[in-house]
Formats: C-alpha cells, sequence, structure tokens
C-alpha cells in the first residue's frame, strides 16, 4: 500500500476535511478488522489529524499507522490500565489536543478496550466522536441469507460477543441462546473455538452461520446446523485458526405449531386494533415487539370474532 499511500492521504483530505474535527474531544476510530483497504478515508483523516493516538497495542498501531504513511505519537491504553491512562487523555483533551483511540482491530469498545474511557470524558463533559469502519457482525449478517420465513425474523439479533472462557458458565450462556428464538452474534478466540463448538452442538438442528479470519486472505465463511460444527473445525487442521465471528439463527417455528404470544404482545396488539385495520394493526405491532406476524394476525382475527364490527378491513 506504500506506493499509493500519497494519493490515498490526499482523497481522504479531498473527502473529508471540509467536515468540522473540533479540538479537546476524542476520536473513536474504528480500524480495519484484517484487510488494510477496508479503512474509510475519514479514519484516515482523522488519523492524520490528531495530536495523539491512544491505542491497545503500540507496536500493532505503529505498524497500521505506518501501513498508511502516518507516524503519530502513541499512548498505550490497554485493558489492564485503561482506567488510569484515560486520565492522561483526559488531562490533553482539556489542553484543547485531538486524541484518536484505536483497538487491534474493529470498533473498539465493543468487545475491545475503550468503553471506560469514553465513560470517562462524557463524564467530564468532553466530546466523543465515533468514527466508523469495518465490523465483523454485520459482514456476516450480510451473507447469512436470514429470511423473513425464518421463525418471525424481523431484522433483529442479540449481540453476546465474548461467551465466559469458564467451561459452566459458558454452558448456561449456551443454553440461554439455545432458549431465545432471536438470532445470536457471537464472536470467539482460536484458543477457545473448540471448547465452544461442543457447546453449540448441543442446539442440534438450529442453522449456525460460521465466519473464520472475515476480509482477510482466508477468508471462510459456512453454513451448518450447530450439531455438525464440531466436525467440521477438525475437517481441517486450518479451522481453528484465526478469529471467528458466529451466528446462531433465529429459531424456527414448528410446523403446525401455535405460538404463545406474551402479554405484552397482545396488550400492543388490542391498543393498535383499537385505532387501525388488522393488517396495519398487525404490522405495526410486529415491528414493535418482535412476535411472529402469522400469530400475531391469528391472535387479531380471534379478537375481532369476539369484538362487534366496527369497521372494514380495507388495508
Amino acid at each position: 500500500m506504500s506506493a499509493s499511500t500519497p494519493s490515498l492521504l490526499a482523497a481522504a483530505r479531498e473527502a473529508a476535511a471540509h467536515q468540522h474535527y473540533p479540538q479537546g474531544a476524542l476520536y473513536m476510530v474504528a480500524t480495519p478488522i484484517g484487510n488494510l483497504a477496508d479503512i474509510g478515508l475519514r479514519a484516515l483523516q482523522v488519523l492524520s489529524l490528531v495530536d495523539t493516538v491512544a491505542c491497545e497495542d503500540k507496536r500493532h498501531t505503529a505498524a497500521l499507522l505506518q501501513g498508511y504513511g502516518l507516524h503519530k505519537p502513541l499512548l498505550a491504553l490497554h485493558e489492564h490500565n485503561e482506567t488510569e491512562a484515560a486520565q492522561t487523555v483526559l488531562q490533553r483533551l482539556r489542553e484543547g489536543q485531538r486524541v484518536a483511540y484505536v483497538s487491534d482491530a474493529g470498533t473498539p469498545g465493543v468487545s475491545d478496550p475503550g468503553a471506560r474511557l469514553t465513560a470517562a470524558v462524557t463524564a467530564a463533559g468532553l466530546r466523543c466522536v465515533p468514527i466508523p469502519g469495518a465490523s465483523s457482525i454485520t459482514a456476516l449478517l450480510s451473507v447469512a441469507g436470514f429470511t423473513h420465513q425464518a421463525g418471525g425474523w424481523n431484522g433483529r439479533f442479540v449481540f453476546a460477543g465474548f461467551l465466559s472462557p469458564k467451561a459452566a458458565e459458558r454452558q448456561r450462556e449456551v443454553q440461554q441462546i439455545g432458549a431465545d428464538a432471536r438470532a445470536c452474534v457471537l464472536l470467539e478466540a482460536p484458543h477457545r473455538i473448540e471448547a465452544l463448538a461442543k457447546e453449540l452442538a448441543s442446539l442440534g438442528e438450529r442453522p449456525l452461520t460460521v465466519g473464520r479470519e472475515l476480509t482477510k486472505q482466508f477468508e471462510e465463511v459456512a453454513q451448518l446446523p450447530a450439531r455438525e460444527f464440531p466436525a467440521w473445525l477438525l475437517a481441517g487442521a486450518h479451522r481453528t485458526r484465526g478469529e471467528f465471528v458466529l451466528m446462531v439463527h433465529p429459531q424456527a417455528a414448528a410446523s403446525g405449531e401455535e405460538t404463545t404470544l406474551d402479554a405484552a404482545a397482545l396488550r400492543t396488539l388490542d391498543l393498535l386494533l383499537a385505532e387501525l385495520p388488522v393488517k396495519t394493526a398487525v404490522r405495526l405491532c410486529a415491528e414493535i415487539t418482535g412476535q411472529p406476524r402469522n400469530a400475531l394476525y391469528d391472535a387479531a382475527l380471534a379478537r375481532r370474532k369476539t369484538a362487534p364490527e366496527t369497521e372494514t378491513d380495507t388495508d
């Protein structure tokens, strides 16, 4: 990338320099999760503009910046010193400096250090500015192939991040995921992926999408029943290497099985039915509550049969 660095930085200036970058602000900068080409132009402009880059690993960040032709003073701020180092950042912000924070990959503060830092900055009445970028979570979502027919999938998912490294706690967390009908996103490191695979296998036929080394040279995406995940890992020695993001698909409703709606969803449905036609009320209720639309529609029809007819459903 070094041969094209001047033109890259020039493109970043042209695209992003017109925006306002206040002094005395902390910039939470998302960096590539593997592929250097995934850097954003606004991220490059911010990294070239700031006075200091606080970072999870100084050696890693120095190499990252060098890849873009940048050289900045670095301040170590990681999970073991975040509270103390945050005070140094606060002092620099009060002096009017612009400070960027980057983790080793992806968005800082999301399963990475940075949350305590932003909390301290916000509590001090200073400004935090998010600079978005590549995300393994949304990258995997985009190729997972969820449909609205999969258990009432409505685009919602739970982000669980890294599960507990303790076996008993991790088993309990997987059981909770299995009991939840929603999609769930997990992250895992290579040295724990086999243990997690054994736990996820307990979910049986529940579909699982596995992303390994996303955006990198040996990227791999696979979709399989959860019970087959341990065997998939063992099918190639390379498969236990690299960083993982996994998505447990939403739980499909059994054919012909009645879905039980919770009391809050039914109360919302009743309020909407009092003012709206059935189809409109059902659509809005599904969006608000996340409950399956078919089950809500059946419940709405049952309620209309037991109530006086006051309007014609024309939508």
